[in-house]
């Protein structure tokens, strides 16, 4: 079995900050991690820091140094690559303000100096192959993923022609959701290729019974990080001419799947390198 790689969580502008490489240095209290020299661990940019849907994990950072000290001997070469503070007073403040334990003076920490290699992401779905122009009615099958829920997490989307010739193929990798903002997501990006070339008609299968039946109005959507993700695609779906959305066994669902499964296993690997 594969070990699940280390995370470490950034506000969005330290992990800006990461990205644009004057970031190299984090300060870790209570490190439940072990984080040691020679690890890696995906950074975390929780882009919206109460919205863990807008997560996204940015690349791979290898441990090149660890310096274990308490806050009051913090100094010289251990601000580097890091936010300086006029005093630790100052430190101490905003990190008690991130920390549900008190720091002080006293209290020991890990100074993590790192390399940092930034993961490739596309903004958009992906690998739309056919170019030739969608017909006016299209089958439309999506699935969503995460390993983890909340975890990694990959949409994917297969549209094919009423005798089931398949036309596009698209996956795309979407940062830390849950099983369910998958789902919503990646039927969102498949109505938005249709609608961008002109269907008319759409047919939805998908094998998520929740998602369905929240589209339908059979069930309620009570979890309100989908309340927005639901409202979108409903409003969509308005500007065709018709549609029918169905339930389909996830055995019938193998190519949007198997779309999924590329943009995770595609994350994976590059955690490998």
């Amino acid at each position: 079995m594969d070990q699940k790689p280390k995370q470490l969580k950034f506000q969005h502008q330290p992990a800006t900050d990461i990205l644009n490489g004057t970031k190299t240095t984090t300060f870790r209290f209570f490190d439940d991690k072990n984080i040691r020299v020679g690890d890696s661990f995906q950074v975390v940019d929780k882009v919206e820091q109460d919205n863990p849907a807008s997560w996204e994990i940015i690349g791979i950072a290898s441990v090149v140094q660890v310096v274990e000290k308490k806050v009051r001997d913090v100094s010289g070469d251990d601000w580097i690559g890091h936010k300086t503070y006029v005093d630790t007073n100052t430190f101490i403040e905003e990190y008690n303000q991130y920390y549900k334990q008190t720091i002080d003076q006293e209290t020991p920490l890990k100074i993590i100096h790192f390399s940092f290699t930034k993961y490739g992401k596309s903004t958009a779905f992906l690998n739309n192959k056919v170019k030739r122009p969608l017909p006016a009615e299209v089958k439309l099958f999506t699935d969503g993923g995460s390993r983890g829920n909340p975890g990694p997490s990959a949409g994917g989307f297969v549209v094919k022609d009423m005798n089931d010739v398949v036309l596009r193929e698209s996956s795309k990798y979407l940062g830390i959701t849950t099983n369910n903002q998958a789902e919503y997501h990646s039927l969102k990006g498949g109505i938005e290729l249709c609608l961008k070339e002109q269907v008319r008609t759409v047919h939805i299968h998908m094998d998520s019974l929740l998602v369905v039946n929240q589209i339908k109005g059979i069930f309620k959507v009570k979890n309100r990080e989908l309340w927005s993700l639901h409202d979108s695609v409903v409003k969509l779906l308005s500007n065709f001419g018709s549609i029918t959305i169905t339930h389909i066994p996830r055995e019938l669902n193998r190519l949007a799947d198997a779309e999924v499964n590329k943009a995770l296993d595609a994350l994976k690997e590059q955690n490998r390198l």
